[in-house]
């Protein structure tokens, strides 16, 4: 009995120091095995890894892909026009070992930290370079500025353990009292293009009205013209007609011009005439006459 109870304690220390010892490494990460800060096994197989209990200690690190946001920082290129960059990158931790001993116990934060420096200072470098104009920032040549910017960035961050896999501008902006300044440019140059083609409007419209006027009036002069010819025409054919009327029958002729006269002279409202009774307008209404 007494055997029994020494025994169980020492079992359960054992089965406990037992479990201590395993641990489990991911697939998605490495691990670091540390005694007394020191490094003394890199486990970067995924399964399981054995440890001394209570000396040494497991220090566990991401294997993926990381992504790390810059904060948004001041360019100026060749052609002295500020822009605003905001960038992100992908990297991964290379060597667990060179990251530890680069950034101790202040791990990923810590490296981020540095990596954030390193890569404002070559984004900086590199859209700040001689012939590198905000237009080419702006164009599809971007994406050779931001390989360059990962390879610069690259050599400074393999001292930290990292790969830095990808660098991208996520936006590129002019200041804000640039933009207020370009808006007001841009709205300047439209408002001058609009009274330009205003101005050119009324222009075209001025001659359009000022053809159309010259069509109106060449077309009702040509057409006055044609209908003084055809009046003229009328008129001389009338006066041929009523003169070979004249000379075949005088006397009707005369009779009938004042049957015309007389129509003329008593249409109307006001029939009322002051003449002497010999007067020759009355001449085929005098019974004389009329009985002849």
């Amino acid at each position: 009995m007494r055997k029994t109870t020494l025994l169980l304690p020492l079992v359960v220390i054992l089965v406990i120091a037992g479990l201590s010892s395993i641990f489990v490494v991911d697939e998605r990460e490495k691990a670091l095995v540390l005694q007394f800060g020191q490094i003394k096994a890199v486990k970067k197989e995924p399964g399981l890894a054995f440890k001394i209990p209570l000396i040494q200690e497991v220090v566990r690190y991401d294997d993926r892909i990381l992504s790390l946001d810059t904060e948004t920082i001041e360019v100026t290129p060749s052609d002295d026009r500020r822009l605003v960059v905001d960038a992100f990158a992908r990297y991964r931790i290379a060597d667990v070992v060179e990251f530890r001993k680069a950034v101790g116990v202040g791990g990923v934060r810590a490296a981020e930290s540095r990596l954030q420096s390193v890569l404002n200072a070559q984004i900086r470098e590199v859209l700040g370079a001689d012939q590198v104009t905000s237009d080419t920032i702006l164009s599809e040549d971007r994406r050779e500025l931001m390989n360059r910017i990962r390879d610069q960035a690259q050599t400074s961050a393999q001292g930290l353990g990292l790969n830095v896999v990808d660098v991208r501008l996520k936006q590129t902006n002019l200041p804000t009292q640039n933009l207020d300044a370009t808006f007001a440019r841009m709205r300047a140059e439209r408002e001058r293009e609009a009274a330009d083609e205003i101005a050119r409007g009324k222009e075209a419209a001025q001659r359009v009205r000022a053809q159309a006027d010259r069509t109106v009036t060449e077309t009702v002069s040509d057409a006055e013209r044609e209908a003084q010819v055809i009046r003229g025409e009328a008129d001389a054919r009338r006066n041929a007609v009523l003169a070979e009327a004249y000379g075949k029958d005088t006397e009707f002729f005369a009779f009938y011009r004042s049957m015309a006269a007389y129509e003329k002279a008593l249409s109307g409202e006001n029939s009322n005439m002051v003449m002497t009774p010999d007067s020759e307008f009355f001449e085929y209404l005098r019974s004389g006459t009329a009985s002849q």
